[in-house]
């Protein structure tokens, strides 16, 4: 796929121009976000979503943010406020954060210095991708059957989820390059159907063969013997390498588990949070109830009905396989620990990076 989830716009008002995901995959409609609410609403209904794009979205979110108040003369106050807004829209993915955290020193050098470090975030996030795509089909080749797989994959992780290329869904596209891939199970991914609407739109565009099911029928599919591996993405990864991704990816872990299948996560480093020793003190955004009692504004459920609806849950390290990041490969079941130094390396870091 050739087309950009976020894109920079220059001009009188400059702009983060986003491909609304919530309007696929029967429209392709962009929304040109010049100002901080039309950004963090944006974030928050999904227009925009995959913790990668997130980090783009965040840092370029900053340079709107500083146009936004030249043009309506806010005080360093009402600057830092709004961006703080921008930071927090969603509090599980750890990539938001990182990028605002990562330009906000560049502010006072003005909106050129912002942008361009804004513009390292994104180009180091494809290169990440690219890289990381690579190690992780290496390792799948090495430990599973030696013929075309059959993979699972859970939510969206592609090229809508990141600033290009894809993570879990990048390594997908890494064996499929390689001839490796028999067919890719899809889950539909409940309740806003990622993995049906987005991840089945990008293997159709790239001819990739695959198959999209309700999220309950993948742990049968892998206790079937049907499935040789599940590849997920993240939106954070604490640092003894539990991890949090949407909801529904700790059943797929439980199931491999049981069945002697490789659970592999695929995230840029970015998204691993040293900060945060273990899943414990990752919070989970519950979102609203409707999304669970309703589809597209039809009601499935009777009036009044409550909802548990969590975005996200945590998989512990002790049931994942692999953890791989342009850094290297980690093995969190072996040795639950994602520092630097327990990380094989890979290729340097892209210059200008740095380490949550």
């Amino acid at each position: 796929m050739t087309f950009r989830t976020v894109r920079w716009l220059d001009g009188s008002a400059p702009a983060v121009r986003l491909l609304d995901q919530t309007r696929l995959p029967g429209e392709e409609v962009y929304v040109d976000a010049a100002d901080v609410d039309t950004l963090v609403s944006a974030i928050r209904r999904l227009a925009v979503r995959g913790a990668p794009a997130l980090g783009a979205v965040g840092a370029l979110g900053v340079a709107v943010a500083l146009a936004q108040g030249a043009r309506e003369g806010w005080d360093d106050a009402r600057l830092h406020r709004e961006i703080g807004r921008l930071r927090a829209a969603r509090p599980t993915a750890v990539n938001l954060a990182w990028a605002v955290d990562r330009v906000l020193p560049l502010v006072a050098e003005g909106p050129a210095a912002v942008l361009a470090e804004a513009s390292r975030v994104v180009a180091e996030d494809e290169a990440a991708n690219r890289h990381l795509s690579k190690l992780g089909a290496d390792w799948l080749v090495a430990h599973c059957p030696p013929r075309p797989l059959r993979l699972l994959t859970h939510c969206n992780t592609g090229t809508l989820a990141t600033t290009a290329w894809g993570t879990a869904l990048g390594i997908v596209r890494e064996l499929h390059a390689r001839g490796a891939v028999e067919l890719v199970h899809v889950d539909e991914t409940r309740p806003l159907l990622q993995g049906a609407r987005l991840t089945a739109w990008e293997l159709a565009a790239d001819g990739i063969d695959h198959v999209v099911q309700v999220d309950s029928a993948a742990p049968g599919a892998i206790l079937r013997g049907i499935v040789d591996a599940v590849v997920i993405g993240a939106d954070r990864i604490a640092g003894n390498g539990d991890t949090a991704n949407k909801v529904g990816s700790v059943g797929l872990a439980l199931a491999c588990a049981d069945a002697g299948v490789p659970f592999v996560v695929a995230a840029p480093w970015s998204t691993v949070d040293l900060a945060t020793p273990d899943g414990t003190g990752i919070v989970i955004e519950e979102r609203d109830t409707a999304e669970v009692t309703s589809l597209a504004g039809v009601p499935t459920a009777p009036a009044g009905t409550r909802a548990y609806n969590p975005a996200f849950d945590v998989t512990p390290a002790r049931l994942i396989d692999a953890v791989v990041t342009e850094r290297g490969v980690a093995e969190p079941k072996r040795r639950p620990d994602m520092r630097p130094a327990d990380v094989r390396p890979a290729e340097p870091a892209a210059p200008g990076r740095t380490t949550p």
